[in-house]
């Protein structure tokens, strides 16, 4: 008995889509989902970016500056 060619065209469809989705699944990219940020795989390895917290204002030595010119103008007054 042989297969037919439509029997093995239907096995080579399946076989190249399984393997698409796992390609697809192994790549491990970022994606959004129904407005959802989901992380690659890899995000448990990645290196945390600390950021301390700073002055709400940054421009806090420019002001204190400004502060202090002013406050001279209006004591030579």
């Amino acid at each position: 008995m042989t297969v037919s060619n439509t029997g093995r065209r239907s096995w080579r469809v399946c076989l190249l889509g399984l393997g698409l989705i796992s390609v697809l699944g192994l790549t491990g990219c970022q994606m959004d989902i129904g407005g959802q940020t989901l992380p690659s795989p890899y995000y448990l390895g990645d290196d945390v970016q600390y950021f301390p917290p700073g002055t709400q204002f940054p421009l806090s030595r420019e002001a204190a500056a400004q502060k202090a010119v002013s406050q001279e103008e209006i004591q030579r007054r």
